[in-house]
This record gives structure tokens, C-alpha cells and sequence, in this order.
């Protein structure tokens, strides 16, 4: 490889053609959001061949060394089987199929029968696309001489000049928040002042209209095209980068002067395809199995992936009993100016490391602001075990990042397909413990905190909508508000005593007479029947209700 990223020129000039790399490759490569291996035989390292589409209404031809792309073929059917087979025969090496939830293990088996690796994409990553990920993943840099697949993969930078080269503009390539991962250098192309601030900081300067261009570039099906705003702001194109239905990151080009080639939409929207490739490569972290784990994990989370084939991934039996521990900020960090979501991906290595001392299987994913762990749990294991794993972990980010965590552990379920229901009620836990006055509990599991999980449940569906709440809960919450009183409160304290006056003014920080006095004037005041066991349970429960919802 040149020092410019360039695949060697042969004497005719033409670009050579590598060597097929090896299945694990590319497998690191794409990364499990693209493909993954159920099955791969053992011996020497498959080398593979270009991808083929198959249409299942068509002969399959002799191809040895290629990746067949099973096109409309469903994992459970009979002729599945046979192509699997039929393809080993010919000489393939892989077969790639979707992942639609039915169970793997009768094809991982033809597969071995046939001495075939098995291979699986995802549902909702559409088949043109793979067939061009593998493509890119499979020939290499120097494959052919395309601008950009000619780009060591991974290195954004050139990717940047090469696009801009293209294209006719200043490039820049994104990651999904913005912040800068490579940028073009080309002479005598311009920039504007809002270019140069986010090649200066890194990541795209804050403009009032940031939100609303990332959103319609994000929803568009293809590259959009933005006009200048004023002076100092040039024209733009930009495209989302995506691995299916994953948003990978965004590419932005200047349209100055000189102005871009005349076709540049279609020019951009073939460097956003190749550009995933580049994007999947460059956010891997050192430890490819580790990363391949996390996306199983959060596949599993949001229901993309089915048991068997998340099984198969993590290395664990079907029925393997686990729970889900959910990790979410219990205090800002004491460094103003540093993100939530920033410091939950800088930490999840230590609760990586943290959980993996417990179980060598266990697995940690980002998602959605909060870092989740799963953990296999072997049978006999008690409560106290596992709320020892979370606090321990939540102690070793404390000391590390200065960064307190609260943990939910969600209860033991048998298997992966339950996964989803143990991250729910670990999602419970969390709110529970942000929701609550309880702040010197930092963790805990389903069980400790049932009762509250089961009013979160009640508030959710709708258990303090304004037609549910009794006449004198809405009039004492008018009154309240109305009059900066806090009848509510005190009444709701009081009920938490279990009646007891001297204790409820403690919790209050006022007289026990002055208690008593707010007690019975609120009676009067909103017709409140305290002698009713029914109406004393309904009010509470609506109190308290209102306060986990943060209205009391």
C-alpha cells in the first residue's frame, strides 16, 4: 500500500487485486449490525470470494470460494436446507441469510453437514446494501479504481479528500453527534467561518438551525441540498451514512465556487454508501470480540435479534439463566461542562471489567443514555451475589470518573428471549431510585422495591389522569396552587406516618400542633373524609402517585 492510501499499480498500470481476506476479517470488519457468523468449520481460515445474489428461482452455479446471499429464503424452510447444502457442494464458502427469529439450529447443522459457514444479516438491513458492504469488505482497498474504494478503510481523512476530489467540495465526515471524524484538505477549495470552527473544535459549532438540518438530513431517503442562509454560510450537501436501519454518521460537502460537479447528488449518495464500510471500521475499539458482544447485547434490548442467533454470538446456551443490571447518572459529574452521554461511553469499560470478574460471559452495551450489563447467573445464586456485582461496579466508576450511578437489576430470567422483560423492570428499579426520596439507595433489584415499581406501573397507565382524581384531591391541588399552600403535601406526609402527628411533623420540620392544625383544616376545607378506610387508601395512593410523576 502507498503512503497515500492507494492499492500498488501492476507494470500495465492497472490496480492489483488482493488476496480473498480471511471470514474473520471481514466479520471485524462489518461488525455484527451487518453480519455475523452462526457457524464457521473449523481448520484453516476460509478465504473469501466476492458475494453472489441468489434468486431462488434460478440455477445455482458452480462458484467456489463465494458468499452466497440466500435472497427471500427463510431460515426454518426445507429448501433452505437444500441450498445450504447444494451450495457446499459447489464449492462456497459462506451463506449469508436473515436473522427473522426462528431458531438457527437445524440450518447451523445442514451447514455443518455441508462444510459451509452460516452466516446472518440482520432483518432490516436491506440486501443491496450488504451485497455492497461485503463487496467493499471482501475485495478491499485497490479492488477496483474507485476514488473511494481505493481509501485504506477506516481512515476518514482520506475518505474526506477523496469525496471533496469528486464531489468539487470542501468534505467533512461525521459522527451521529456531530463531532468531526475527518475532513478534507484540498487546495484551493473553500470554507466558510462555521466550517472552520468545527475543524478547529472538532465538532459542528451550536446554530439555532443545527436541529432542524441534522433532522431532515436524518429522515431524508437520500442526499439533500441546503442553500446559503446569509453571508459567512455556504451552500451545503449532505448525506446520512447508515448499516441498515443504523444511523453510522453524516457527510458534509461546500458548494462554493468553484461550484460541485453538476451530478454531485448521485456522486454523494455512491460515497455514502462506500462510506459505512469506513465508518463501521473506524469505530472499532481494540477488542473486536468485546465490541461484536455489546451490539448483540443491545440487539437484544431492542428486539432485532433473535435468541438463537444472540446465542450463538455470546457464546451462551439458549436457556442460559440471566439478568439484566441497567446503570443510569445519579448525580452530574463535578466537571461542569462534561456530558452525561459522553462520560456513560468512557465508563463502560469499567463496568465491563467489573462485571466480567463476576462471569467471563458477562456482556456490557450503551443505549439510550444508560449503560446495561448483561449477566449469566448460575442457579442457586442470591439477590445479595448480584446486588454485591452492581455496587462494586458503581463504586469502581465513583472512584475512577467521580461519576455516582445508580443500578437496577431486573429479576433472573431463563433464557435471552427474556431478556427485553428483565431490562424493563431493571429500567423500573432506575426510576424508582431517581423518583424517590430514598437517595442513599444507589442499587438495587425488582424485588427490594416491588411496591414502588408497582405504582410506577399504575402511574404509567393513566392512575392519576385528571377525570381519576377525586374531587377533594383536585380541589386541594387547586387550593395548593392557588395559594402557595402545601395541603397536599402535609396531608400526604401525614398518611405516610400512618396517622402519627409527631412523626409527620418531624418529616415536615414543623410543630406537631401546627400539623394537627393543617390536618383538620384541610378536612373542612376540601371535604376530606378520614373516617372512610376506601376513601384514606384512594387519596394516598393518588399522592403518591402525583409525586412519583414529580407533581407533588
Amino acid at each position: 500500500m502507498s503512503e497515500s492510501g492507494l492499492a500498488p499499480e501492476v507494470s500495465d498500470g492497472s490496480i492489483s487485486t488482493p488476496s480473498h481476506p480471511p471470514l474473520s476479517q471481514v466479520l471485524e470488519t462489518l461488525g455484527g449490525h451487518v453480519i455475523s457468523a452462526a457457524y464457521a468449520p473449523d481448520g484453516e481460515p476460509l478465504a473469501l470470494g466476492e458475494p453472489i445474489v441468489h434468486d431462488p428461482d434460478d440455477p445455482l452455479d458452480e462458484r467456489p470460494g463465494c458468499v452466497l446471499l440466500a435472497v427471500g429464503s427463510r431460515v426454518a424452510g426445507e429448501d433452505t436446507h437444500d441450498l445450504v447444502l447444494q451450495a457446499g457442494r459447489l464449492g462456497y464458502h459462506a451463506v449469508v441469510v436473515k436473522d427473522r427469529g426462528a431458531d438457527l439450529g437445524p440450518l447451523i447443522d445442514t451447514a455443518k453437514a455441508a462444510g459451509i459457514a452460516l452466516l446472518v444479516a440482520p432483518q432490516r438491513i436491506p440486501w443491496r446494501q450488504l451485497d455492497a458492504l461485503l463487496t467493499a469488505a471482501i475485495s478491499g482497498p485497490g479492488a477496483s479504481a474507485s476514488t473511494y474504494s481505493s481509501v485504506a478503510i477506516g481512515d476518514l481523512f482520506a475518505l474526506a479528500n477523496a469525496i471533496a476530489m469528486t464531489i468539487g467540495g470542501a468534505t467533512t465526515v461525521e459522527d451521529p453527534q456531530g463531532n468531526v471524524l475527518g475532513y478534507s484538505n484540498v487546495p484551493g477549495q473553500e470554507i466558510d467561518e462555521i466550517r472552520r470552527l468545527g475543524i478547529l473544535g472538532r465538532k459542528t459549532p451550536q446554530r439555532p438551525t443545527n436541529r432542524s438540518e441534522y433532522t431532515h438530513v436524518f429522515k431524508a431517503g437520500g442526499p439533500v441540498r441546503f442553500e446559503s442562509l446569509g453571508p459567512g454560510h455556504m451552500r451545503r450537501l449532505a448525506t446520512a451514512v447508515r448499516a441498515g436501519a443504523e444511523l453510522l454518521g453524516f457527510i458534509w460537502v461546500l458548494d462554493g465556487e468553484p461550484r460541485v460537479v453538476p451530478d454531485a447528488m448521485r456522486v454523494l449518495e455512491d460515497a455514502g454508501r462506500l462510506a459505512a464500510l469506513h465508518l463501521l471500521r473506524a469505530r472499532h475499539p481494540s477488542n473486536p470480540q468485546r465490541w461484536h458482544s455489546s451490539e448483540t447485547l443491545r440487539a437484544l434490548l431492542d428486539g432485532t435479534i433473535s435468541e438463537s442467533a444472540a446465542a450463538v454470538r455470546l457464546s451462551l446456551p439458549i436457556g442460559s439463566p440471566v439478568t439484566i443490571v441497567a446503570f443510569a447518572p445519579a448525580t452530574a459529574l463535578s466537571e461542569p461542562g462534561t456530558e452525561a452521554g459522553t462520560a456513560l461511553a468512557n465508563i463502560a469499560d469499567l463496568i465491563s471489567l467489573s462485571c466480567e470478574a463476576w462471569h467471563p460471559q458477562a456482556v456490557c452495551t450503551t443505549a439510550w443514555g444508560r449503560v446495561y450489563a448483561l449477566l449469566p447467573v448460575p442457579p442457586g445464586t442470591p439477590a445479595a451475589r448480584l446486588v454485591r456485582v452492581a455496587t462494586d461496579a458503581a463504586g469502581a466508576v465513583r472512584k475512577s470518573t467521580r461519576l455516582a450511578l445508580h443500578a437496577g437489576i431486573g429479576p433472573v430470567v431463563e433464557g435471552l428471549g427474556e431478556v427485553p422483560s428483565s431490562s424493563k423492570l431493571a429500567e423500573r428499579v432506575l426510576r424508582v431510585l431517581a423518583e424517590t426520596a430514598h437517595a442513599s439507595v444507589a442499587v438495587a433489584t425488582d424485588e427490594q422495591v416491588r411496591s414502588r415499581v408497582a405504582l410506577l406501573d399504575l402511574a404509567d397507565q393513566g392512575g392519576v389522569a385528571d377525570g381519576r382524581l377525586l374531587r377533594p384531591v383536585r380541589r386541594m391541588l387547586d387550593y395548593d396552587r392557588a395559594h402557595s399552600t402545601t395541603h397536599a403535601v402535609t396531608l400526604l406526609a401525614y398518611f405516610d406516618a400512618f396517622g402519627e402527628a409527631a412523626k409527620a411533623a418531624t418529616e415536615l420540620s414543623v410543630h406537631e400542633n401546627t400539623l394537627r392544625y393543617r390536618v383538620r383544616r384541610l378536612q373542612t376545607l376540601f371535604d376530606v373524609d378520614l373516617t372512610d378506610p376506601t376513601e384514606r387508601l384512594v387519596i394516598w395512593l393518588q399522592l403518591r402517585l402525583l409525586r412519583l410523576r414529580g407533581e407533588l
